[in-house]
């Protein structure tokens, strides 16, 4: 994706934390969303973004689906990655806040793929 390429909500939620994770291969500028869809709760990550997306941005904002929510970051400034989204779907995001593990061991890998199931149950995109 294009640097400033915009990122629209998938569902209605709102943030649960955000953070600049601004240190060379980390994800850079993030927003963490909590969703409640019939009873079950859980969060979606989208990472390496513009630093412009943080601006407004507090803890339990209304989120709309369709909305704007973020915009593809470039480097530096998105952990000093090629413009891409980095878009996570978590279970449970225990006390962390503003960042989450995006990579594990394999010998964690049975572990976090319950703790982040495939991100496509909530984007449905016939690409992926």
């Amino acid at each position: 994706m294009a640097a400033g390429t915009p990122l629209y909500a998938p569902l209605d939620g709102f943030v649960h934390s955000f953070k600049d994770n601004n240190v060379f291969g980390d994800y850079g500028p993030t927003i963490i969303v909590e969703y409640i869809l019939d009873n079950v709760k859980f969060y979606t990550l989208f990472g390496h973004l513009s630093r412009e997306s943080l601006v407004g941005m507090y803890e339990g904002k209304k989120i709309r689906k369709g909305e704007q929510l973020a915009s593809v970051g470039n480097f530096p400034i998105n952990g000093d990655w090629p413009p891409h989204v980095h878009f996570q779907l978590i279970v449970d995001m225990g006390d962390k806040k503003g960042d989450f593990f995006g990579v594990s061991s394999l010998s964690q890998k049975e572990y976090y793929s319950i703790l982040c199931p495939d991100p496509n149950l909530v984007l449905r995109m016939s690409q992926l």
